[in-house]
């Protein structure tokens, strides 16, 4: 997540279906963005999640060279033109750097906003048990549990109190949904699939519990179950009043019954964008044309500025799958230099099993104002201990030291006739201000491009990477990692761009978009 990264765990395998009948039918997730938060406050958050997965990395590689891999369980497949979205924004307005989605779960369907998180595999929401296992209380922030005397509960900011109070109005209740079915802890699914789930299990039909730990100390603790979804289809040609329902069955799903930490005070839990077997993102995108899509809007846009993550084909930047004929001759880093719709932009999606379930791309350099930087190869190399994902749960990009050095030396040059102050966290900070006049000066910021694989270039808008840190104050806004490491292309450079996530043909296109509708 952007500032508190929402680190991945559990959860079990169920398939997704559609319930709804329609010819060509389509649909929306609206993306919705929440006051701006400390800036260092969302670097120590960054640096936090970075370091989770860089050793996460690690772990995956050696988990998965023990046990081998395991066949994926495919859902049945839509027809190739139904898609289905919902609305998104930013979530500067809650004083956090994430992206917040609205979800409707259960029967009957209540919503909720979540962290929208390509870093996660577990979908979970505040829930209330009246059958809560005695385990699952813990210091912290309970829902159907005992409160906690926690000291960290009294040392809440009166905004970050209104959200949790406002997010405690929208627990979800399992008990109240028909179609809620819980996954028994002496199931497969529970001992097997789940590497976070408790082995406690007081009976063979006791509910699947999990400790869902984050790399910022916070923990989501509750019961593993699945239930339905709802989403809104309509058809290419329909208006809004057409647009008619769907479910989604078998969404694997975890009911926190208790949590700790500030991470989750804003939000009422996190929708898995992330690769895995379990996740949302998975599970949707196999049953919807095999991938999804999403627009960041500005991260400071106001409340109301909403944009969409969406499953199945998306016509702006979507191509048509690769002919029998390139699966014979055609190099993949030809195929990703195909040129896509309206200008989209591809590159091949890196599905690596050392960096599930993180989207990983290959970085073939970086340049400001057409000059390449001196940046060892080896730095974007996923075998050398490297590499480069795409992380909408990180705030700020995070580049490991040989990248990070040649990137801001090069910058801060061509910033040098301005007035240098200091402001943490960053490293290069200026007074973008008229002392004459006191207005902002019309500066020429330097271009910085990423060169991806395959010719496709992200070059973002300055506002991405040279940041408004205070009133009459612009910063570089990149963050220094560890070397070796993982490199991290954050929600902010990634703003006012349209992704799209291809599983299937393991393509990632973009184009620039100002994501409003």
């Amino acid at each position: 997540m952007a500032g508190r990264r929402l680190v991945m765990l559990l959860l079990a395998a169920a398939f997704l279906a559609a319930g709804a009948a329609g010819s060509k039918p389509s649909a929306k997730f609206e993306l919705i963005h929440r006051e701006q938060p400390s800036w260092d406050e969302v670097a120590r958050m960054d640096q936090e999640r970075t370091a989770f997965i860089c050793s996460h990395a690690r772990r995956r590689a050696t988990e998965a060279a023990a046990r081998g891999g395991k066949p994926r369980a495919k859902a049945k497949a839509a027809p190739a033109d139904e898609a289905f979205a919902m609305p998104l924004s930013s979530g500067a307005y809650t004083g956090t750097g994430q992206y917040f989605v609205r979800f409707r779960v259960g029967t009957p369907a209540r919503p909720f906003l979540l962290v929208a998180d390509t870093g996660s595999d577990l979908t979970w929401v505040k829930c209330h048990r009246h059958d809560a296992p005695a385990h699952a209380p813990a210091p912290g922030y309970g829902y159907g549990a005992p409160a906690s005397n926690d000291s960290s509960s009294s040392s809440l900011s009166a905004a970050a109190a209104a959200a949790a109070a406002s997010s405690h109005e929208r627990v979800f209740r399992p008990d109240r949904s028909r179609t809620w079915a819980a996954i028994p802890c002496s199931s497969d699914t529970c001992t097997a699939s789940l590497p976070f789930s408790l082995a406690a299990c007081p009976t063979p039909g006791s509910p699947c519990a999990y400790d869902y730990r984050y790399k910022d100390g916070s923990a989501a603790r509750g019961t593993v179950g699945t239930d339905s979804a709802t989403i809104a289809l309509s058809g290419r040609a329909a208006s809004k009043k057409q647009q008619r329902q769907a479910k989604l069955r078998g969404v694997v799903l975890g009911c926190t019954t208790s949590y700790t930490g500030e991470s989750f005070l804003a939000a009422d839990g996190v929708l898995s964008l992330g690769y895995s077997n379990i996740s949302f993102a998975s599970r949707a995108a196999a049953r919807f044309g095999g991938r999804f899509s999403y627009c960041l809007v500005d991260h400071l846009a106001p409340r109301n500025a909403t944009s969409y993550l969406t499953f199945g084909p998306n016509p702006a930047v979507s191509s048509s799958p690769p002919s029998k004929t390139d699966c014979g001759g055609g190099s993949p880093a030809a195929a990703a230099a195909a040129p896509g719709p309206s200008g989209a932009r591809q590159t091949p999606l890196l599905l690596d099993h050392r960096m599930r379930p993180f989207y990983a791309v290959t970085v073939n350099g970086i340049s400001v104002d057409g000059e390449l930087l001196k940046i060892p190869r080896l730095v974007w190399d996923v075998e050398k201990g490297g590499g480069a994902i795409l992380d909408s749960g990180t705030s700020l990009t995070v580049l490991v030291s040989p990248a990070y050095r040649a990137v801001v030396a090069a910058l801060s040059k061509k910033l040098a006739g301005l007035p240098r102050v200091t402001m943490d966290p960053f490293d290069y900070c200026y007074n973008w201000t008229s002392p004459s006049t006191g207005e902002e000066l019309a500066v020429f910021v330097p271009e910085l491009t990423v060169h991806f694989a395959g010719s496709a270039r992200l070059q973002p808008p300055a506002k991405s990477y040279v940041i408004d840190a205070a009133p009459g104050v612009k910063c570089i806004g990149l963050q220094e990692g560890d070397w070796p490491g993982v490199s991290v292309i954050g929600n902010i450079l990634q703003q006012e761009h349209l992704w799209e996530f291809d599983l299937k043909n393991r393509r990632l296109r973009f184009k620039r978009s100002r994501c409003t509708q």
